[in-house]
C-alpha cells in the first residue's frame, strides 16, 4: 500500500493514526526516527491501530516532503534529512544516488493531484467546473503556505541539468492543461487562452505571497479571476 502525503501532513513531529481505517492511507504524521530508538512505532502500537512500518525509502521521501517544503531545498541537509529519517547517509546514496535525485523524487510525489492543496480543489466534483476555477483563488493558510513548491524548486535549482528541472516543467504544462480542461468541462469560451490566463494570475499571486509572506495577494487575484470566466461564460 503507498501512502499518499500531502502538504501540511507535518504540521508537527508528533505519532497519531486518526485516520487509519478511515483514509485506508498509511499514517504519515510521524516522530522523528532514531536508529537507537524508533519512537513512531512505539507511540503507534499505543493507539492499538494497525502498524504498517514505512521503509527506509519512504521515511526519506517523508522527511523530503516536510523539510524542503518548510525549509527550503538547500537549506536542509543530507545530514538534517538521514536524522529525521533515521537512515545513514549511505542508505540514502543507496536508495536515491544522492540528494539531487532525492529532490526529484520528492517533485515527482508532490506532482499527483492528490498532494497539494489547488490541486484537489480543481478534482473537486462537489463544485461546478466554473466555480472550481474561482476556487483557486482562495486565500491559503498563512500558517502553512509557502508557495509552491515546484516554483520554489525552480528558484532554487540554477544548476544545468539538474534532474528535477524536467520534473517542474512537466508539472506547470499540465497544471496549466488541467485548468484549461476545467474551463472547458464549464462550457468557457477559449478555453485554452483562459487556462492561461488563469494560470498566468495564480502564479503571480503565489509568488508575490511567497515573497512579501502575505496570504492577501490572493485576494486581489480573486476578483479578477471571477472577472475572467465571467466573460468567458457570456
Amino acid at each position: 500500500m503507498e501512502a499518499v502525503y500531502r502538504i501540511g501532513d507535518f504540521p508537527k513531529a508528533v505519532g497519531r493514526a486518526s485516520n487509519w481505517g478511515r483514509t485506508g492511507k498509511i499514517p504519515v504524521t510521524f516522530r522523528p526516527y532514531s536508529a537507537k530508538a524508533d519512537r513512531y512505532h512505539k507511540a503507534m502500537a499505543n493507539t492499538g491501530a494497525d502498524v504498517v512500518p514505512l521503509s527506509p525509502r519512504k521515511r526519506l521521501l517523508a522527511a523530503s516532503i516536510r523539510l524542503f517544503y518548510r525549509n527550503g531545498i538547500q537549506a536542509t541537509g543530507v545530514s538534517e534529512l538521514c536524522e529525521v529519517a533515521g537512515v545513514s547517509k549511505r542508505t540514502l546514496y543507496q536508495l536515491y544516488g544522492g540528494k539531487d535525485e532525492l529532490i526529484a523524487a520528492y517533485l515527482e510525489h508532490m506532482s499527483d493531484k492528490q498532494v497539494i492543496p489547488v490541486e484537489r480543489k480543481l478534482f473537486d466534483d462537489g463544485l461546478a467546473p466554473a466555480d472550481r476555477l474561482a476556487q483557486l483563488f482562495d486565500r491559503p493558510d498563512p500558517e502553512r503556505f509557502r508557495g509552491c513548491p515546484f516554483h520554489n524548486a525552480s528558484v532554487e535549482l540554477t544548476t544545468p541539468g539538474h534532474p528535477a528541472q524536467p520534473v517542474i516543467h512537466a508539472y506547470k504544462e499540465n497544471f496549466c492543461r488541467r485548468i484549461a480542461d476545467t474551463a472547458r468541462e464549464a462550457g468557457l469560451r477559449d478555453p485554452e487562452d483562459l487556462g492561461r490566463s488563469l494560470m498566468l494570475l495564480y502564479e503571480g499571486a503565489s509568488a508575490l505571497a511567497t515573497s512579501t509572506g502575505d496570504v492577501a495577494a490572493f485576494d486581489s487575484a480573486r476578483p479578477v479571476a471571477e472577472k475572467l470566466i465571467r466573460e468567458a461564460a457570456a
